[in-house]
């Protein structure tokens, strides 16, 4: 799921702070807004705005996280609202449920985990590639020039 490798430059203790911070931003708004699925993305969206010229080894942890975050926003909208359904409707309890918020339950854990190793290793200056989020930041997110 994630990958260690190397970077085009070494990034200097400013890079790698605010790299380690766009996976702590998605972090630090699970505890703002748990029950709302988008605060951690817009939390996110606005660390990526903010950063979004700076150094590429900033950019791209940036885009990495925000990426992130798009898939956590869908699995727990799903979550959440099928809750609200079951709560305020007439919906009831069905082994799919169960099944469904188990799997985002755990996605939800490994993607926690990994971002605070992501966050641990990126602040030591390590490039961290996530299985899939990865290589769509390295599509999305271009190196302009030597920085």
């Amino acid at each position: 799921m994630i990958h260690l490798k190397p970077f085009a430059y070494v990034p200097n203790e400013h890079e790698n702070e605010l790299a380690s911070n766009s996976y702590l931003m998605s972090l630090v708004a699970i505890i703002v807004g748990l029950p709302l699925p988008i605060v951690n993305l817009i939390a996110t969206a606005i660390f990526y705005l903010n950063n979004r010229n700076s150094t590429f080894f900033v950019r791209w942890h940036c885009t990495q996280a925000l990426l992130s975050q798009f898939s956590m926003l869908i699995i727990n909208s799903a979550a959440f609202w099928w809750t609200i359904s079951i709560l305020f409707r007439d919906e009831q309890i069905t082994d799919d449920y169960i099944g469904y918020v188990i799997t985002a339950l755990l996605f939800n854990l490994s993607e926690f985990i990994a971002t605070i190793y992501t966050a641990i290793q990126t602040r030591k200056g390590v490039h961290v590639e996530w299985w899939l989020y990865g290589s769509l930041t390295n599509l999305i997110c271009e190196e302009r020039g030597h920085e």
